[in-house]
């Protein structure tokens, strides 16, 4: 096992190791982004196509809700069960507004994904919500494109946004950008990118590059890392080095929180890397699972998070309505209904269409504000969060209005 932080397992166990101890949790997760395939349209678009069918604001809008649903894994079958119960949260919620919500279980595969988006199409949708996976939600904005059917996607793959896919699930870019942003702001300008080796690792990297250069701030370089324990002590030394340089003013991680971000930081922290003299930051939640809180070498990192005061009433309501926690990614279904829905109550028959989805003044989410983009990339308000003495604390409140997030 890969699990404890404070025993090291032999440096000759295969990277394989380390990956099982990632599996059962991180899988739903990372698959949102892990696809390669060619997207509907173009993430580094400024503005995109008018897409999406005018409506009657009276009558009932016709949402398709497509979830993993139907695949035996335990995971996502409570990941479907989550997401159907927020979306049906989201429309009895809808005051001023009728939400025909029409639940289709697409299970894990593109083919079934599509299929289902079809179905929901011939049956009178008028948006989808979903897939779940970046491949599946590249598919179904192809087979929905000719027939004048935006796409709000559950992933979070920047890559396959643009034209009528719009991305919900919350970015590499978006957070990069938030902590960057919050480092210059307090003189943390160069910074040095910690990056693993694989799909998901490099898509971070790349990211918090893209947010280096946006901020203003001075890649102090980039190391990437094997998913593996070989692969973590090998470049240890070399973190270590640049960061001790002077020439660095933080070190920004792509590292996951299950096995690789304990064990990475462990053995910086033995090296003499750790925060606060090295400023540590992390492109996933430092906080979860919560005994990470108590692991010292993760200790005054930065790290983002949504809204709490809002994702814990909603958690809250969900727990007594359906006797369960809801999974991490149930918010989503109940952000785009209840986003179609506002846009519906306040009489817009381009409720569904690019201009309508796209408002400037974005949108009040489970988790907080936030804003879609042209380029079908989301904005979200996330706050800065570190661990102090063993407790999650906010360094920087959240973004409380679309204003928030500039121009």
């Amino acid at each position: 096992m890969f699990a404890s932080a404070t025993t090291r397992p032999a440096l000759s166990r295969p990277a394989t190791g380390l990956r099982r101890a990632l599996v059962k949790t991180a899988t739903i997760v990372s698959a949102l982004f892990l696809a390669a395939c060619e997207p509907t349209g173009s993430g580094s678009q400024a503005s995109g196509p008018q897409t999406g069918p005018l409506i009657d604001p009276s009558e009932p809008v016709r949402v398709a809700l497509l979830a993993p649903a139907g695949t035996g894994s335990q995971d996502l079958e409570w990941l479907a069960r989550s997401l159907k119960n927020a979306a049906r949260m989201a429309a009895g919620d809808a005051q001023g507004a009728a939400i025909d919500l029409r639940i289709y279980d697409s299970g894990a595969s593109t083919e079934s994904a599509v299929a289902q988006a079809n179905a929901a199409a011939d049956a009178g949708a008028q948006i989808i919500l979903g897939p779940l996976f970046a491949e599946g939600a590249n598919a179904v904005g192809n087979a929905m494109q000719p027939r004048n059917i935006n796409v709000l996607t559950f992933s979070n793959n920047t890559q396959v946004a643009g034209g009528n896919v719009f991305v919900l699930g919350n970015s590499f870019e978006n957070i990069a950008d938030r902590l960057v942003g919050y480092g210059v702001d307090r003189g943390k300008r160069n910074i040095l990118v910690v990056a693993e080796d694989d799909v998901a690792g490099q898509l971070g990297g790349r990211a918090i590059e893209t947010a280096i250069a946006r901020n203003g701030a001075r890649l102090a370089g980039r190391v990437n890392h094997g998913v593996s324990i070989s692969g973590i002590d090998a470049v240890t030394p070399r973190i270590s080095e640049a960061a001790q340089s002077g020439s660095v003013d933080a070190v920004f991680m792509t590292a996951n929180n299950q096995a690789v971000l304990p064990y990475l930081t462990q053995q910086l922290a033995a090296a003499g890397v750790r925060s606060p003299v090295n400023q540590m930051m992390g492109l996933t939640r430092w906080d979860q699972p919560a005994d990470r809180l108590a692991m010292p070498q993760l200790a005054e990192g930065w790290f983002a998070i949504p809204d709490q005061a809002m994702q814990r009433r909603f958690e809250a309501r969900y727990a007594q309505t359906h006797g369960e926690a809801p999974h991490q990614l149930a918010s989503l279904a109940y952000d785009g209904v209840a986003a179609i829905a506002s846009l519906a109550r306040d009489g817009r028959r381009d409720a569904l269409t690019t201009s309508g989805l796209t408002q400037r003044a974005g949108f009040s989410g489970v988790g907080g504000v936030f804003r879609l983009q042209r380029d079908g990339t989301v904005q979200r308000g996330l706050a800065v969060a570190t661990i102090r003495g063993g407790q999650l604390v906010v360094l920087d409140a959240a973004q409380q209005s679309a204003r928030g997030f500039g121009s």
